[in-house]
């Protein structure tokens, strides 16, 4: 630079506003207006890309693309798409004078209903009809594979029914066992004085017929018993009568006398006298053989014997 007001004596000393105080005005500053600094002769720095000459050689220009600094101020230039022709001295359609040139209108992404995001209810409808789909679907399989199982069950499975009748039940597979002995007054051995009556009601043998007369030592009753399927032990039930009082009596097993006597207590509570209401029952255990057995009942000297008898039989012990 020649001595004199030219300026900045440096590029670097360049103030790009300088025309904003007084003494840039009084140096002659000027807002800018086509790419200097504002001072009279100030060096212009704006050049395309590849265009600064060095030593008086001229620099290759550079396949990039060219850009112009803009004053402040001043929008920067957006990058050119790749493979188009770079601008070298672009500037911001809003710097022009009096706006954007005609014809050029900024992009718009209106789809004529006003500012609005994506279609979320049609998004929803699909959702929703999807999940109907599936839920039907669903409901119809487990439809089907319930009658599957019915049907499975109904042909391959016997019922509980026809299972039973099929089989043999356990009641009619097993032998029915003999009936055990039983016998009436009227059918008993007697002795002693005992005899047969059907004055007092209440017997249960046939024809209410009752043995009588077993009141004094010496009377008997033999049951001689037959066709036994068995040995073992068994209970022997007396079905008998007193008059309101107990009585005992003695009680022998194929020949031998038990210990303890047989006991013809007062169970009905019938009043003392009264031998229609003092009909009742006992049992004594028995040890029984096989086939054949004698049973005697007697009145002997300790028994208290008042007694009417009306039935004998064995149940198993």
């Amino acid at each position: 630079m020649t001595p004199g007001n030219n300026g900045a004596s440096t590029p670097e000393d360049d103030d790009p506003f300088g025309y904003l105080y007084e003494d840039g005005q009084a140096a002659g500053a000027q807002p800018p207006s086509g790419g200097g600094y504002g001072y009279p002769g100030s060096v212009n720095r704006v050049r395309p890309v590849g265009e600064r000459q060095y030593g008086g050689q001229q620099a290759a220009a550079a396949p990039t693309a060219q850009y112009q600094q803009q004053p402040y101020g001043q929008t920067v230039p957006q990058q050119q798409p790749y493979g188009a022709q770079p601008n070298a001295h672009y500037q911001a359609p809003e710097t022009f004078p009096g706006g954007p040139p005609a014809g050029q209108q900024p992009p718009s992404y209106n789809n004529g209903g006003g500012n609005r995001g994506p279609n979320t209810k049609g998004l929803l409808i699909g959702a929703i009809a999807v999940v109907a789909a599936v839920v039907i679907g669903i409901s119809v399989a487990m439809m089907n594979g319930n009658d599957d199982k019915s049907g499975d069950q109904a042909g391959s499975t016997p019922s509980a029914s026809s299972s039973a009748s099929s089989s043999p039940s356990a009641s009619s597979s097993a032998a029915p066992e003999a009936e055990l002995p039983k016998i009436d007054a009227k059918a008993l051995l007697l002795g002693g004085g005992a005899t047969t009556s059907s004055d007092v009601s209440g017997a249960e043998a046939a024809g209410g017929v009752y043995v009588s007369g077993f009141n004094a030592v010496g009377a008997s009753v033999t049951w001689n018993m037959s066709g036994l399927a068995k040995t073992g032990n068994y209970r022997l039930y007396v079905n008998y009568g007193v008059p309101g009082k107990a009585a005992t009596a003695t009680l022998t097993i194929n020949g031998t006398a038990q210990s303890r006597p047989l006991n013809l207590g007062n169970f009905a509570k019938a009043s003392e006298g009264d031998y229609e209401k003092g009909w009742t029952e006992t049992w004594a255990s028995v040890q029984l053989n096989k086939g054949s057995n004698t049973i005697k009942i007697s009145c002997e000297q300790g028994n208290q014997c008042d007694v009417n008898f009306d039935q004998l039989y064995l149940v198993k012990a």
